[in-house]
């Protein structure tokens, strides 16, 4: 189903994993690439924890595993601002400030899709998860459209989420 809700995480997962390749890339368009890698990570995040963390808290078996994820979602953004303040796009900095953002983007999406998805799968019915999707998708599109990623709105985000990591 093309709505559901976790299907839509999980393409949006797939198209974190296409857009890291291109990053190693030193062949590609960096610039453009960590742009849209930073809208799509802040789009999604905030989408995920404004509209489908609430309900899957719910329903989830053990709700730690939500509050757990946002605590995740605030570490890949501050390794995130990290990354998009590297000026050189071909030196050693950028190397590592990819490698941190891939680390901790690796790990929550390992963990997410074989706890809260899985708990979606089972415990929301997929009408529920339709719906979940459809305000997933109008959150997230939303603050596309708002340049969410840039690194000014980065910088807001993990001052206003800085409490989950410290």
């Amino acid at each position: 189903m093309p709505d559901d809700v976790v299907e839509l995480i999980l393409n949006d997962h797939r198209k974190f994993e296409e857009l890291m390749r291109g990053l190693r890339d030193s062949t590609s368009d960096r610039a453009g690439l960590r742009d849209e890698l930073a809208q799509l990570l802040v789009a999604h995040g905030e989408a995920e924890e404004r509209e489908v963390y609430p309900q899957l808290e719910k329903k989830a078996s053990d709700d730690e595993d939500v509050e757990h994820s946002e605590e995740e979602h605030a570490e890949i953004n501050k390794a995130l601002l990290e990354f998009l303040e590297v000026k050189d796009l071909d030196g050693d900095d950028y190397d590592e400030k990819l490698e941190e953002l891939a680390e901790v983007l690796n790990h929550h999406v390992n963990e997410e899709e074989q706890t809260l998805l899985n708990d979606a799968r089972e415990e929301v019915p997929s009408e529920e998860r339709a719906k979940l999707g459809a305000a997933f998708l109008v959150a997230r599109d939303t603050l596309l459209k708002t340049n969410c990623g840039r690194i000014e709105n980065v910088r807001l985000v993990v001052e206003k989420t800085k409490d989950r990591i410290d």
